[in-house]
């Protein structure tokens, strides 16, 4: 069976600005799930309205999802969209439930909720919606500058409860970008992103990820997109290396046989796993980690001379 936890409703072919995209309309049975009890996350319980991503991220960990449906993890995985198109009314009635004891929601866990499809369906401002009224707490992971789009409203569900907003931006190397995740929006609108959620009152900081040995590690770049993470506001700047979990390796070192043979044979030999040896991941998160313990010298710095020059009377 194509769908074994939800039903099928009906299949709907993009037209317009969603040509090449297809989208499978299906009633969940629940749309808050937990997460594995032995998860390290933070956070115990996630949303996803929607499974597949037309970012299309060559190195998406979220793309062997869609073998569970039956689906590719290629082409399917990017094209082939599943919309829960009952979502909003499912989180209506499951925060509504005695048993629910309004803890923390993640959005973005597997696939982006402010993906394309979110201008056609509008679900995550829905799902947004009902947490606010609910002042439930949630996050929200995305490479997608359509958040912007709910600023007002994450605003004032900001004033409700307590809302955090990640932004993934992996490179400002257009080459990089271009080649890995050719449907997103451009880094520096992420990164401009960043700046307009934070003003607006919405915490939002920057996930570094991923960062591919080899290929989008390379010092100086990395410098440059944290400190300008950082002068947008970012409340945290945190690097994540590559990590190539059983599928998504196959798939991206595929992509990388077809367009870099000699970078896909060097990560072939250091993925022996799933994840770099802890020292070359180390290696590969430095420069970011770098910039963030010079800026934390450079303000603990600043408040020891403006305390001295208080307590000398100079200011």
């Amino acid at each position: 069976m194509l769908f074994a936890e939800e039903d099928l409703v009906e299949r709907h072919i993009g037209v317009g600005e969603y040509r090449g995209l297809e989208f499978l309309h299906v009633n969940a049975k629940k749309i808050i799930n937990p997460v594995p009890a032995s998860s390290r996350m933070n956070f115990r319980f996630t949303i996803n309205a929607y499974r597949g991503c037309s970012h299309a991220c060559q190195y998406c960990f979220a793309r062997p999802t869609h073998e569970y449906l039956g689906l590719g993890i290629g082409e399917d995985f990017e094209r082939k969209l599943v919309v829960k198109v009952n979502a909003v009314e499912r989180v209506r009635a499951e925060v509504k439930s005695p048993r629910w004891n309004s803890d923390l929601i993640a959005m973005g866990t597997n696939t982006d909720p402010y993906q394309h499809a979110e201008g056609r369906y509008h679900l995550t401002r829905g799902i947004v919606e009902v947490l606010s009224e609910a002042r439930n707490p949630f996050s929200i992971l995305t490479k997608s500058t359509l958040v912007l789009r709910d600023l007002d409203l994450l605003a004032a569900a900001a004033r409700r409860t307590h809302v955090g907003c990640n932004l993934s931006i992996g490179t400002l190397d257009e080459e990089v970008w271009r080649a890995t995740e050719p449907k997103t929006p451009h880094p520096l609108r992420r990164v401009e992103a960043v700046r307009r959620l934070n003003d607006a009152g919405i915490p939002t900081g920057v996930l570094v990820a991923p960062i591919i040995p080899g290929w989008s590690d390379d010092p100086a770049k990395l410098e440059e997109l944290t400190e300008a993470c950082l002068r947008a506001g970012a409340i945290s700047v945190t690097p994540v290396p590559l990590h190539l979990r059983p599928g998504t390796k196959e798939h991206f070192l595929g992509f990388l046989a077809r367009t870099r043979p000699e970078l896909g044979r060097d990560l072939s030999r250091r993925y022996r796993g799933s994840y770099l040896p802890p020292a070359e991941g180390r290696r590969v998160a430095a420069p970011v980690r770098r910039v963030l313990a010079e800026r934390r010298e450079g303000a603990a710095a600043g408040r020891t001379d403006g305390q001295a020059r208080t307590a000398t009377g100079q200011d």
